[in-house]
Parts: C-alpha cells; sequence; structure tokens
C-alpha cells in the first residue's frame, strides 16, 4: 500500500471511531478535559506505527486503535502518578523546610527594587539569590561570558542597595 493510501485508510479510521475513543478515554479519566489531549496522542502515535494499520478490516483497525489508546491511556496515568509523587516530596521538603516570614512591606519595597533593574541585571540577580546559582553558572545559563556577569551583577547590586537604604532614609 502507498503512503498516501496508509494516510487516507488511518484518516479514515480515525473519523469512524474518534467519538468512541473519545469516550473510552472520558469514561476512564477524572480529568474529562485530558480526553481530546489523550485522542491526540493517540493519533500521532498510530501515525508513527501507519505501517502496522490493518488496512482492509475496519473491525481490525478498531481494535488496532484502542489497543493504541489503551496504552497511551496507560503513559497517561503513570505520568500522572510520578507527577503526583513529585509533588508530594516537594511539599514534604517545603514543610520540613524553615519558614521565615519577612514584614510584608519589606517584601513589596525589595520586589519593587528588583523589578526597577534593567533585565538582563534582574535575571541575573534572581538566578543567583532566589535560585541559588553562582554567579559564574547564571553567567552559564544566560550565555554571558562570566566577567561581564560579574560587573552586571556589582551593577545591580549597587542599584539595590541604593534603592533600599533610600527607602529606609539612610545614606548608601
Amino acid at each position: 500500500m502507498t503512503a498516501a493510501a496508509e494516510a487516507a485508510a488511518l484518516r479514515q479510521a480515525l473519523e469512524a471511531n474518534g467519538r468512541d475513543l473519545i469516550a473510552y478515554f472520558e469514561n476512564r479519566l477524572s480529568d474529562r478535559q485530558d480526553a481530546a489531549d489523550l485522542l491526540s496522542e493517540t493519533a500521532m502515535a498510530a501515525w508513527r506505527r501507519i505501517d502496522a494499520l490493518p488496512c482492509d478490516d475496519a473491525t481490525r483497525q478498531r481494535m488496532w486503535l484502542f489497543g493504541i489508546a489503551r496504552f497511551v491511556l496507560g503513559n497517561h496515568r503513570r505520568s500522572r502518578r510520578r507527577r503526583s509523587a513529585l509533588v508530594e516530596r516537594l511539599r514534604e521538603s517545603l514543610r520540613a523546610a524553615p519558614v521565615v516570614v519577612a514584614d510584608p512591606a519589606t517584601t513589596i519595597a525589595v520586589r519593587d527594587a528588583v523589578d526597577r533593574l534593567k533585565d538582563e541585571q534582574r535575571e541575573l540577580m534572581l538566578l543567583v539569590h532566589w535560585d541559588g546559582f553562582s554567579v559564574t553558572e547564571a553567567a552559564d545559563l544566560l550565555d554571558l561570558n562570566p566577567s561581564t556577569a560579574r560587573s552586571r551583577y556589582a551593577a545591580a547590586r549597587a542599584e539595590l542597595r541604593s534603592a533600599l537604604f533610600d527607602l529606609e532614609g539612610c545614606e548608601a
């Protein structure tokens, strides 16, 4: 069978079984909105395996598509379980982490001062102070020369220091 004929046969099989495949997913998912995504994944998986499509038998095509749908659903469920387990581990680590409660006015002032930095300085400061990267690592992430990153970092620190000292009525 030619590639065009295989594509036409797959399109026809998907059109004939699309509603049933959506219903299959909707009946098995707690979030019915995922059904359309899984139908799309099923169509993509079928396209990748188009050479295995039973060509002349509509019943076998239906069974083949539902076999792929079952595989896609299994992958979806495993991904959900892994994601849920990861979220739970993250929650546990956050529960165990010490909580630092800052004065809301100070928090707003710091965020405002950071927001006033130039974009390239702001991202560098966030990577270093909020994400825990070194200046050299942040330079690598931002595709900067380390010396450029160090000078931007120093300038950003000076601007922040000035903005925050001015806020408190102190001299820098």
